[in-house]
């Protein structure tokens, strides 16, 4: 940690001088650990302020004798940017700071701090009669401020872009203790660098956002969802590029299923009844939302239709009612968990340019084999490209027998993805999972310019060290 110093008690007694008793917290396991597992804090002062002032003390005085600080959401991150490993930082929590701010239904913009829980700000736009569109399977837990820390993903990317693009202005703190008052709901603002664009995706390491001027959608009148079966990857592009030509930005996601997902599913016991009497090699669940007048129901039976004349599909189900659409996003949004239940040697979060999906999966799966009989599952957002491309044991055999092996296993993932001019980070950031992967495969040039917006910015190295580039 080089001259980085532990938030001790000599600090902890500085702070007392200047906050209220109510923004220390004690440290639980809950500030410890994160859901993969891959990484576990070792102490640290724990720290919920409940104003953007109070955050802003508390980043002064850490820069003040240099305290590292580790932001903190609703700690659901899945490459261990909310844990520092060794060291004692000050954990800051956002837990406290969850008020709607503001809601501009003619404008279509929600203000929320940074620590309101995802589904609620979904909920204060449904309140309104709006949509807030970013929808995570963690959306019950996770905090807003760490989706735009992280440039979060999500199902409805293809429709409505990642967190960074439903947000128009940020409040934050930066590495000096001072505010940064960007809170505006301008669709255009050309006055210089953008803070927001910076801030978002930057996981922590450039200050850390309090609250945000967020960009909210009329709610479609109707929605629809079906899951189809396809031949292959290549035939599910083909049917993506049949429904957009048919329905435009009426679809809101479009995500690719392997028949693996299905099969862990069901050994884990998840997932529900499965619609399919014989397991599909591949499958697509796609959602649609229209307007008033419009039939979804109708629309994807003429697709279901149009795609089997065509020979991409042949067999569907398209749900009749919400519970019927909510067993069939069931089924995928478990599969994840299924994951978890079966124990993965290595998880990718990749996204390749579309028409590089099936060439990738065939290379990668060949690769794979003739390493050892592994099993693969990919699934994901194939609409926006980014895949969840998992690697599993052989059937009947442990995750120890095959743990040497992860690191060979994420050569092959991540060196196919860099040949198809792909990323080995998608949705989830790089955290402290994948830093030397950045310095393997990032553009050089890229890398000095990062290094120098992170000095400028951070000179002293406190704002969530390790993440993104290792300590040095």
């Amino acid at each position: 940690m080089g001259d980085l110093k532990p938030a001790d008690g000599a600090f902890e007694t500085r702070l007392r001088a200047v906050l209220s008793d109510q923004v220390f917290r004690p440290l639980t396991p809950t500030y410890q650990e994160e859901p993969r597992g891959l990484f576990h804090g070792e102490g640290g002062l724990v720290l919920a302020p409940s104003s953007v002032d109070e955050v802003s003390t508390i980043i002064r005085e850490c820069a003040g004798v240099r305290v590292p600080v580790v932001p903190f959401g609703g700690g659901t991150g899945l490459v261990g940017g909310q844990i520092m490993p060794g060291g004692a930082p000050v954990i800051l929590s956002l837990e406290r700071m969850t008020r709607m701010r503001a809601v501009h239904s003619v404008e279509n913009v929600l203000v929320a701090e940074a620590g309101a829980i995802l589904a609620d700000v979904q909920a204060a736009a449904m309140a309104a009669d709006r949509l807030f569109p970013l929808s995570l399977a963690s959306e019950g837990s996770c905090r807003i401020g760490g989706c735009l820390s992280t440039n979060a993903g999500g199902v409805n990317v293809l429709r409505y872009g990642s967190a960074r693009d439903l947000c128009l202005g940020i409040e934050a703190v930066l590495p000096d203790g001072s505010v940064h008052h960007g809170l505006k709901r301008l669709r255009k603002d050309n006055t210089g660098y953008d803070l927001r664009a910076l801030l978002c995706g930057a996981e922590g390491t450039l200050g850390v956002i309090t609250a945000a001027s967020l960009r909210l959608y009329p709610r479609p009148a109707r929605q629809g969802t079906a899951l189809l079966t396809v031949r292959d990857p290549a035939a599910a592009l083909q049917l993506l590029a049949m429904a957009q030509a048919r329905l435009g930005q009426g679809i809101s996601a479009f995500e690719l299923i392997k028949g693996t997902g299905l099969d862990f599913l069901a050994a884990a016991g998840m997932g529900g009844p499965q619609p399919f009497s014989a397991r599909p090699d591949w499958s697509v669940l796609i959602e649609l939302g229209l307007g008033p007048g419009q039939d979804p129901e109708a629309e994807l039976a003429a697709l279901f239709v149009e795609a089997e004349s065509a020979g991409l599909t042949d067999d569907g189900v398209i749900a009749q009612s919400d519970s019927q659409r909510t067993a069939l996003w069931k089924l995928r949004e478990e599969i994840p968990l299924a994951n978890k239940a079966i124990g993965a040697i290595s998880s990718h979060d990749i996204s390749l340019p579309l028409s590089a999906i099936p060439a990738f999966l065939a290379e990668a799966d060949a690769a794979l084999a003739r390493l050892a009989p592994f099993r693969v599952n990919a699934f994901g957002h194939l609409g926006d490209g980014n895949l969840h491309y998992n690697v599993f044991p052989p059937d009947g055999q442990t995750l120890a027998a095959f743990a040497d092996r992860r690191q060979q296993v994420r050569d092959v993932v991540y060196g196919l993805v860099q040949r198809h001019e792909g990323s080995f980070s998608a949705e989830h950031g790089i955290g402290r999972l994948k830093p030397n992967e950045l310095q393997r495969y990032g553009d050089p040039a890229r890398l000095v310019a990062m290094r120098a917006i992170k000095r400028a910015l951070d000179p002293l190295g406190i704002m969530n060290p390790g993440v993104i580039f290792s300590l040095e």
